[in-house]
């Protein structure tokens, strides 16, 4: 399973803080290797074996965060790797997109325990082209990458999933109404997510699943008369299987802000759960969640941002925690001080028990926290 949790937050914050659950937190120093050093994935094969990637690429070994280059990731926001899977100290996967240049589109990257390499991944044709938005994994080998696979010359979009059987790369298309996936989860070889939206008409929420055999569209609900996103998904067991994202009130031309959107799969459909905002107090102080990670099925974060209610653009970071029964707004640092600031949590790894970290940018750079729970012995573990 693909785990996630790293915030790492900047200097100017607090170096401790508390939240409202009782979970310690600890700003951590990162590396910011490149101009932009964004995180965007995590995941951990143990305490010691960490990766979170973005417009960086940098490794936790237990005491330090060290940056190692990764082929094409530059931080100038035209190339990103979004999903990672730490297998092991000397193997992890990582794949993204380049979005500018004479061939854009993924990039699919191997880390050997030196350095990571790219790796060459599925042929397509010469009119398509694949972006690569989320990985996840049951095993060393079985390995999921989805996103999606545009045609250039008709402009159709199709969900793209890419799976590594241990010896090679292979790409499977499905037929859909536009869905764009964003997220993915996977809990055992015959069970596996993949969330975002259906943009064909009203953007609206979308999960696909994995049986073992097939890629199936189940249906999800949608809040309001606005767009409706989901940008990941948490895959405990076959019967809880968590998502967030955004709702939006009202449809266009009105204005309203952006409120959490949760979902929770019981083995047999999706529902809404009911989720906390900062606020509303105007259209301007929108709140959406990015990603989520748990130490048990009791103790789960969700993560994101939200924006104040003056109108100014700026962003801090949201965090969300579950305690079995409910859903309530835990305290989290915003570090950037002065300029305009832009704090967002993306992604999280719990690498184990009661043992998390929450990951993701802060202005230009990266952001990291660590946090300690008091979770017991009955939580996830990786492969």
């Amino acid at each position: 399973m693909l785990f996630g949790l790293t915030v790492a937050l900047l200097q100017n914050s607090p170096a401790h803080g508390q939240t409202a659950t009782g979970s310690i937190l600890q700003v951590v120093p990162t590396p910011n290797e490149n101009s932009n050093s964004e995180l965007l994935a995590a995941s951990a094969s143990s305490p010691n074996d960490i990766w979170a990637v973005g417009q960086s690429t940098i490794h936790f070994d237990g005491t330090t965060w060290t940056a190692f280059p990764a082929p094409m990731i530059k931080g100038d926001n035209n190339s990103f790797l979004q999903g990672v899977v730490a297998i092991s100290p000397t193997l992890a996967w990582a794949a993204g997109n380049v979005t500018d240049g004479a061939h854009p589109g993924q990039v699919i990257e191997q880390w050997n325990g030196t350095k990571w390499s790219l790796f060459p991944g599925p042929k397509f044709g010469k009119k398509d082209q694949a972006d690569v938005f989320a990985m996840t994994a049951s095993s060393a080998n079985d390995v999921w990458a989805i996103g999606s696979l545009m045609n250039r010359g008709t402009g159709l979009v199709s969900p793209l999933f890419e799976h590594w059987n241990g010896t090679a790369w292979t790409a499977t298309t499905v037929e859909s109404n536009n869905e764009f996936l964003f997220g993915a989860s996977a809990d055992a070889a015959n069970d596996a997510w993949a969330v975002g939206f259906n943009g064909s008409d009203n953007i609206e929420t979308a999960a696909m699943h994995w049986d073992g055999a097939n890629w199936k569209s189940v249906a999800t609900p949608n809040v309001g008369e606005g767009t409706n996103k989901l940008n990941a998904v948490l895959a405990l067991a076959p019967n809880d299987v968590w998502a967030v994202g955004f709702s939006t009130p009202v449809a266009p031309p009105k204005q309203a802000a952006t409120q959490t959107l949760i979902e929770h799969f019981d083995g047999t459909s999706w529902t809404v759960v009911p989720s906390p905002n900062v606020g509303p107090n105007s259209a301007n102080q929108s709140n959406r969640l990015l990603g989520l990670t748990a130490n048990s099925a009791n103790d789960i974060w969700a993560f994101g941002s939200y924006f104040p209610a003056d109108g100014s653009g700026h962003q801090m970071t949201l965090l969300l925690h579950w305690n079995g029964t409910r859903w309530t707004v835990a305290s989290s640092p915003s570090p950037t001080k002065g300029g305009f600031p832009c704090d967002l949590l993306w992604a999280g790894v719990v690498s184990s028990p009661g043992d998390v970290w929450i990951l993701g940018s802060a202005h230009d750079g990266s952001l990291a926290i660590h946090m300690t729970t008091g979770a017991d012995s009955s939580l996830l573990s990786s492969f």
